[in-house]
């Protein structure tokens, strides 16, 4: 079985692709999968193999953009056939640091019984201004209470065994452009114990363009239908649908700003 392949999944984003292709810097091959939606201009893959040395380079195009859902599922499929036994997405314009998927390999190998793990980020804008770092809980009894406030995992930040994906299913369809990642590990964590590293290992990239920027306010609808799909009674429920029915009427730039002031 191969180690590890990372998905990226690409729309008309060229110098992030790079940029994050770029920043994977292991000693040992880490294989990539590149699914692009639809680009006006597509990747080229000989282009891709001269900037990527880390390992092997594919690439799969959709015909036109189907979403972000879509293109990580044809993905999923393609390295569950291939035969990877670890996996994880990379947005394009996120930068791992050097040796991540080492570390984190390393975890996973010292405590078999977690199935997915992820770790701190360093919040970025677009110029590369360190704007936050973004801790989630660590431990897994932590998580499994926590998703029902919001995503307790960056999604560029995390590995996770493709056997799970046998019991959790692939990413959530319905969520295809809005809410797709916080679906998938609500259905993870309610399966198979994660954890978070504490430790930065990747810069995310807050880009104002982005489908988490724009559509903000779907975003919010569609965590609360999620958690209302999980729900029970009990605290963390009920205080994740009334908190997130305030975000609704709160911009990203407002909630950055204000943890940026919390930070200082």
């Amino acid at each position: 079985m191969k180690k590890i392949m990372i998905l990226i999944c690409h729309y008309d984003n060229p110098e992030g692709l790079k940029a994050s292709l770029m920043s994977i810097k292991e000693d040992f091959p880490v294989d990539v999968l590149v699914v692009d939606d639809g680009s006006v201009v597509p990747p080229d893959l000989k282009e891709l193999k001269s900037i990527y040395k880390n390992g092997d380079i594919f690439i799969k195009y959709l015909p036109k953009n189907q979403g972000v859902g879509i293109a990580t599922n044809l993905g999923l499929k393609k390295i569950i056939d291939w035969g990877y036994e670890l996996t994880g997405r990379l947005d394009c314009g996120d930068r791992v640091y050097p040796n991540k998927y080492a570390i984190q390999i390393d975890y996973l190998k010292n405590n078999p019984q977690i199935k997915a793990l992820g770790t701190w980020v360093n919040m970025v804008d677009m110029s590369g201004k360190s704007l936050f770092i973004l801790k989630h809980p660590c431990r897994y009894s932590d998580i499994k209470n926590k998703i029902y406030l919001n995503s307790t995992f960056v999604n560029s930040s995390t590995i996770f065994y493709t056997e799970i994906l046998q019991t959790v299913g692939l990413f959530p369809e319905k969520y295809h452009r809005n809410g797709e990642d916080y679906a998938f590990f609500f259905n993870v964590v309610e399966k198979y114990k994660c954890e978070n590293l504490p430790k930065v290992l990747l810069d995310y990239e807050i880009n104002p363009n982005s489908l988490s920027s724009k559509g903000r306010k779907q975003q919010v609808k569609a965590r609360i239908k999620i958690i209302k799909e999980h729900f029970y009674w009990g605290w963390y429920p009920i205080y994740g649908i009334l908190r997130n029915s305030i975000l609704m009427y709160i911009s990203r730039e407002q909630t950055t700003f204000l943890k940026d002031i919390l930070k200082k």
